[in-house]
């Protein structure tokens, strides 16, 4: 029986996702053993256009090939999972979205901006095909990424945390920041899967997981301003990562 292929694709990103998969280690090889790894640049494995059961996809959308592609990439594969904030809410790069001059940010970065062919927007891969499954993070944890695989190829529906990441905070001990040491931390309204390492190792969370179901934004943003964050700084730190999930988006105009 032929073994269920995979693919991993890649667009505007830093890779960081895709070394979540390379620093499985042994459970990448014990994965390797399930299915057939046809597509994978940064592992060796090239073959783009081959037809696929799994297809992950890493980073947005920003040129206008992309566009294309991205079409390709669906059509060639029968479950499409998108993992990191890149791919799932445009990541860092969509704060350009934010800006009212965009237009002129490549005369300001580049020597020669003729030469840059770039969408107006970056933008997520659900905002162009049917992404079947969201993996959040940035980047994504390496174990949840395999858990999801071996969910698929035991036919079971891939269930992801949904939780916040202070209900990860108080699983590991960790004294939270901001009632301790007034720090400013994202946790209360953002996704847990991290292991919320960023509190355990005394610093506030960035929200790399984007928001957590039922996120009270304006609550935590009056909890901000009242140890002493201006809305500026408040509107930074949802902005900072997944400025494209509505939710954060939201909560920093209402903060700007």
């Amino acid at each position: 029986m032929a073994k269920p292929t995979i693919a991993v694709h890649k667009f505007a990103s830093c890779d960081g996702c895709q070394l979540a998969f390379l620093n499985a280690g042994e459970a990448l090889l014990e994965l390797a053993g399930l299915v057939e790894i046809v597509h994978f640049a940064e592992a060796g494995a090239c073959n783009v256009a081959q037809h696929v059961d799994i297809a992950f996809v890493e980073g947005s959308l920003t040129a206008p090939h992309d566009l294309e592609r991205i079409q390709q990439v669906r059509a060639n594969s029968d479950y499409l999972i998108t993992i990191g904030a890149c791919a799932t809410s445009g990541g860092v790069q969509a704060l350009r979205n934010l800006a009212a001059d965009k237009a002129d940010w490549p005369a300001a970065i580049y020597a020669r901006p003729e030469y840059i062919h770039s969408l107006a927007d970056s933008t997520p891969v659900s905002a162009h095909v049917h992404v079947d499954l969201e993996i959040w993070g940035c980047p994504v944890n390496g174990k949840q990424v395999l858990a999801v695989v071996r969910d698929l190829l035991f036919g079971v529906q891939p269930r992801l945390p949904q939780e916040k990441v202070c209900m990860e905070c108080k699983r590991r001990n960790a004294v939270c920041v901001m009632v301790s040491r007034g720090e400013a931390c994202m946790g209360p309204v953002t996704k847990g899967g991290c292991g919320a390492i960023c509190p355990h190792m005394g610093r506030g969370c960035y929200a790399c997981y984007g928001p957590a179901e039922n996120s009270n934004t304006a609550g935590l943003s009056n909890r901000l301003h009242g140890i002493g964050y201006t809305g500026t700084e408040v509107q930074r730190r949802f902005w900072l990562i997944n400025s494209g999930a509505p939710e954060y988006r939201q909560a920093g105009e209402d903060n700007g």
